[in-house]
């Protein structure tokens, strides 16, 4: 069973992660530290005392905003460390997931935290780490192909593909952007492009997914070649410049 640390200032948010995580049968001990400098002490008696020590912690649940050091600065401290703990954030603000997982970090966990979301991070950082591994999963209905399910303020919300105008990578997650605003989604954009092919979606560059049907206009200018997606222009490589212009010329 895995050693927790929760990290996070606000202490009643503190207190739920952590009666969350003890309560979930993977997490044999999960204790609290209200600031990341008050963490990284523990983290540094915890590898002292070596893994197998009293004070051992397998993950951390680090929140990102906090006062002093804050938790994306913790994880940079961690990455130099020789046996580092995982680290999971849990977070109100969805803009830091890039550099989250640039720092190698196993979930990233909007708040406020719903414990079916929560549970899911468990499990992997249980992969991880190599625990005993978890219960079978109960399988879960995915809702119809015509949409993707996004989590908006602990809300799971059912958006519609058509809606969606082009999907921009960002590391292990995509985010998509319809007219009326945008959503991250854990799912890498190579699993979108091969999940909506069919329904006229082109890779346009490699951050860059286009659903043909919202493409206004095809630029030409000194060579390079550009689409305009609503109010956005994004740019094309020239691998697929001539897949998309065919395309678009053999669109109804």
């Amino acid at each position: 069973m895995l050693r927790a640390l929760a990290v996070d200032d606000e202490r009643p948010t503190l207190e739920e992660l952590v009666y969350l995580l003890n309560a979930d049968p993977r997490i044999g001990t999960a204790e609290g530290a209200s600031d990341a400098t008050e963490a990284l002490r523990r983290i540094n008696r915890a590898l002292e005392s070596g893994p197998d020590g009293p004070d051992a912690i397998d993950v951390v649940f680090l929140d990102i905003q906090m006062p002093g050091l804050d938790g994306l600065d913790l994880a940079r401290l961690l990455t130099g460390f020789a046996r580092p703990p995982l680290v999971v954030f849990v977070t109100a603000h969805e803009d830091f997931a890039v550099q989250a997982f640039d720092l190698d970090a196993v979930d990233y966990v909007l708040k406020p935290v719903r414990r079916e979301r929560l549970a899911e991070a468990v499990r992997r950082a249980v992969e991880q780490r190599g625990a005993t591994p978890p219960p079978p999963r109960i399988p879960v209905h995915e809702p119809d192909p015509d949409h993707i399910t996004v989590e908006l303020g602990g809300v799971a919300r059912f958006v519609p593909v058509d809606d969606i105008t082009h999907v921009e990578a960002q590391g292990d997650y995509a985010r998509l952007h319809t007219e009326r605003g945008s959503h991250l989604v854990r799912i890498p954009l190579s699993t979108l492009e091969e999940r909506w092919r069919a329904r006229g979606f082109v890779r346009i560059h490699r951050r860059h997914l286009v659903a043909l049907r919202h493409i206004g206009e095809l630029r030409l200018d000194a060579g390079t070649v550009s689409v305009l997606v609503g109010s956005e222009e994004l740019q094309v490589s020239r691998r697929h410049a001539r897949e998309l212009r065919d395309l678009l010329m053999r669109r109804p």
